[in-house]
């Protein structure tokens, strides 16, 4: 069964080598792959061309639509995983959109990759099934505060957290954009008693001068409240561009 792949010009596959620009493993040199479609839709997302096709009404700040035939293309899995094992890594990062939707076929893929250390991020929406779960040795886990425009009862599912919080695997990287997010962190945190030290606080940005505004008070505020700052690497050394 194929997979959809976002794509980084039309029909070509957004599979490639990069440094891991965000989180826990920022630094590494990794292989990425990056799935299409998303069940949220975040206002500010930076990879909106993974699922706000044409005829989508969810809300995003920039308005734009995207051709379907153009940001998407299906590849088998055993293509795919020929694709990622020739970039040579040590280490697969699986992005999106929200990867987890295409569990089945992703596991299969995956299971084609022996040795490869596989980091999933997910907006922590969707169980990983047993079969995939097996195969992952890190999640990224990045639940949706209130300024992504998602409803509550569609980003924060309380079941979801609280297996989150209890699995081991899991980071958490949470997107702040002025310092409200952060009380909001905190609540969560407090509710589903989401380990401080598996916490980081990410700028929401796209250029370096963002960025730079934003974490100067986000520093002090993970200080304050002994959580880690995540950079955005990426957009440092590469700008907000695809396949990078």
């Amino acid at each position: 069964m194929p997979l959809a792949l976002a794509t980084t010009t039309p029909g070509e596959p957004e599979i490639f080598a990069s440094l891991q620009g965000e989180g826990p493993s920022a630094g590494k040199p990794c292989a990425f792959v990056r799935l299409s479609r998303c069940n949220l839709a975040c206002t500010w997302c930076d990879t909106a061309y993974t699922w706000r096709f044409e005829g989508d009404e969810r809300p995003h700040r920039d308005g734009v639509a995207y051709a379907r035939a153009a940001n998407q293309v299906t590849l088998g899995e055993d293509e795919v995983a020929a694709r990622i094992a020739v970039l040579g890594k040590p280490r697969l990062v699986v992005t999106g959109g929200e990867p987890l939707l295409q569990a089945p076929a992703l596991a299969r893929m995956l299971a084609l990759l022996p040795g490869m250390a596989i980091e999933i991020e997910t907006n922590g929406t969707v169980a990983p099934p047993p079969a995939l779960d097996a195969l992952v040795q890190q999640y990224n886990v990045s639940p949706k505060l209130a300024h992504s425009g998602n409803p509550g009862e569609l980003a924060l599912i309380p079941e979801r957290l609280r297996h989150w919080a209890a699995e081991r695997r899991a980071a958490f990287k949470f997107v702040i954009a002025a310092p409200v997010d952060v009380e909001e962190v905190l609540m969560l945190a407090n509710t589903y008693a989401l380990p401080h030290e598996r916490i980081w606080l990410m700028a929401e940005g796209t250029d370096s001068a963002t960025l730079t505004a934003r974490e100067s008070w986000l520093a002090q505020l993970c200080l304050a409240h002994n959580l880690t700052l995540s950079k955005r690497l990426h957009i440092e050394l590469y700008g907000d561009t695809r396949g990078t």
